[in-house]
Formats: structure tokens, C-alpha cells, sequence
């Protein structure tokens, strides 16, 4: 099971959960491939992107541990 917290950062969730990309993009996170946003973690985007943390963190979870 992947455990996504709001220490965790974006590029490492890509690298595990790709298809989570589409809820990055859905809070105005266009540009998943800098090295900036890359380098975030959630709780960064979030407060960047004024989203819910937690909110953000269960959508993220629930769709990385989805079969693939």
C-alpha cells in the first residue's frame, strides 16, 4: 500500500502512482516535469496552489493504490 503524506514529494509520487498525474493538473499544477514542482511537496503545492491539503491527499491515496 502507498502511504502518500504531505511530506511527500510530487516527483517521488509520479515516479510511483504516474497515474495520479491528472489530479495534479485538475488544482493548477501544469507543469509536473519542472524540476521545481518536481521538488515540492504537497503541503508546498497545496499552499501554492491554495488547495485543501488533506482534501488533496485523499483524492491522491485513494487513486494511487487503485489496481492498475
Amino acid at each position: 500500500m502507498i502511504n502518500i503524506t504531505k511530506d511527500t514529494i510530487i516527483g517521488d509520487i509520479l515516479d510511483i502512482a504516474p497515474h495520479t498525474a491528472p489530479i495534479f493538473l485538475s488544482i493548477g499544477m501544469h507543469c509536473l516535469g519542472c524540476p521545481s514542482s518536481r521538488g515540492e511537496t504537497v503541503e508546498e503545492a497545496c499552499m501554492v496552489h491554495g488547495v485543501d491539503c488533506e482534501k488533496l491527499l485523499a483524492l491522491v491515496n485513494e487513486e494511487a493504490n487503485k489496481a492498475q
